[in-house]
């Protein structure tokens, strides 16, 4: 029995566009081991998935949503041969370079937007014995944007007047939130921040959230299905809080299920974070934000 195992050699598995990826692979025999060849390959995909409310809206969507290739390279690391008793080690260096009219997107791991690079290798066996194979994720980030970006604070204020979404604006208690977010365009590494503070309220205060929202459109020419779902909720505030006290907002984003906001052709990534305050008879007031995220 034999087992294979890729170790990158780059403790963090994060690379840039154009980074040569290093590693080696070791294959532990119990005894001598005969194969047809081993192969490594290196795959980048986005695949594209339909909520369970969207399918069968658009036929067309069947035929648009196959993944996409972003990369795609194989290089034959041994020849059929015999590998000897014990350890052995073969050394791998592969660039990462995207295939023809492609750009590489960042790691992301959404609800029905998948970005991911594997590293995979393949040792064929003899005819009665089974294949060997293993793979392992690598992460990809953007080089750092030289673009200047326009930050500028965005103050808001949530009243009964303010409010869109209310069936019987008669029941609606009448209260008075106020905030600061210090930038909507956000330094992915960085944090959201700012803050919010209760003016007024008629109904004593439950707690108040701030959530983070992934909003995912797959489609094409046909339509497109738009889904937003949480990534995070993190509360910033419990009980009925002092009036007309600044209370801090601040949330990182977590890496792998953010990153920075995508738009193409037939998919597009996009964030907005909400700033919830729950009342004590559990009326939900929801301010919404679409943000930005870069790296810069």
């Amino acid at each position: 029995m034999a087992t294979l195992e890729i170790r990158i050699k780059r403790a963090s598995k994060t690379f840039k566009e154009g980074d040569i990826i290093a590693g080696v692979l070791v294959i532990n025999c119990k005894g001598e081991l005969a194969h047809n060849g081993i192969n490594l390959s290196m795959e980048g995909t986005v695949t594209l998935q339909l909520s369970a409310r969207s399918v069968g809206l658009f036929e067309a969507f069947y035929n648009s949503l196959k993944p996409i290739a972003l990369v795609d390279s194989t290089m034959a690391m041994a020849k059929p041969g015999k590998l000897p008793t014990g350890k052995t080690e073969i050394p791998f260096e592969i660039p990462l370079k995207p295939k023809a009219n492609r750009t590489l997107y960042e790691t992301y791991h959404g609800v029905f937007v998948n970005v991911q690079y594997m590293i995979k290798c393949d040792m064929k066996r003899t005819l009665l014995a089974k294949d060997i194979t293993k793979q392992t994720e690598f992460i990809v980030e953007y080089r750092e944007q030289k673009e200047k970006v326009s930050i500028s604070p965005v103050n808001f204020t949530v009243s009964p007047d303010s409010l869109t979404n209310v069936k019987e604006r008669a029941n609606v208690p009448k209260f008075l939130v106020k905030g600061t977010l210090d930038s909507v365009s956000c330094k992915i590494t960085d944090a959201l921040t700012g803050h919010v503070s209760v003016d007024s309220s008629d109904i004593p205060i439950k707690s108040i959230e701030l959530q983070l929202v992934r909003v995912e459109t797959c489609g094409c020419a046909e339509g497109y299905a738009k889904d937003a779902t949480e990534i995070q909720n993190i509360q910033i505030a419990d009980g009925d809080v002092a009036r007309g006290i600044a209370i801090p907002v601040f949330m990182s984003f977590p890496r792998l299920f953010t990153c920075p906001t995508i738009a193409t052709n037939t998919f597009k990534v996009e964030f907005e974070a909400n700033v919830v305050i729950v009342l004590q008879d559990d009326h939900l007031i929801t301010e919404n934000f679409p943000i930005k995220l870069l790296r810069f």
